[in-house]
């Protein structure tokens, strides 16, 4: 079973490898390894990390007490980081956390869900009904990435 919590700060260094490991295995299908080296640096500034995650107060998922995946969603409808452990791929925990994220959103009157989308999560974000807005390409220290813009109105009343 899947249990969603919120983050604590304890969670950070686990949330780190979790983004680390899923860019450089999953992401990997999608982006050329400097492209993925890029995105997920070997020397990434742990106090940097911590800041974001505090910023960002993600919900955690946790497989028989095994932190395998989190996911936020701001007051202004952003899912900024939506990631999962490359080990439990294919295991519901997307699933779980995004339809945790969009009740949550809909609790909060969120009327618009938008995301910057990887090519990699792209499918799996229009499983959900998120529709592209425009594909882009941004810069991640030096290299160029392409993603997209998707967005998904809410269903609430």
């Amino acid at each position: 079973m899947i249990k969603i919590r919120k983050y604590k700060e304890s969670d950070s260094t686990i949330l780190w490898n979790i983004f680390f490991y899923a860019v450089r295995n999953v992401n990997i299908r999608d982006y050329s390894q400097k492209q993925v080296e890029a995105w997920a640096p070997n020397n990434f500034d742990p106090s940097v990390w911590d800041k974001k995650m505090a910023q960002l107060s993600p919900f955690v998922a946790e497989m028989n007490g095994v932190v395998v995946g989190y996911a936020d969603i701001q007051e202004n409808g952003l899912i900024d980081h939506f990631f999962c452990h490359h080990e439990y791929q294919g295991r519901g925990v997307g699933s779980t956390l995004m339809r945790h994220i969009l009740n949550i959103g809909e609790q909060r009157s969120i009327q618009c869900f938008y995301s910057e989308v990887s090519i990699t999560a792209r499918p799996f974000f229009e499983y959900f009904r998120f529709q592209v807005i425009k594909a882009q390409e941004i810069e991640v220290r030096g290299q160029k990435l392409n993603n997209f813009l998707m967005e998904r109105q809410s269903t609430a009343k």
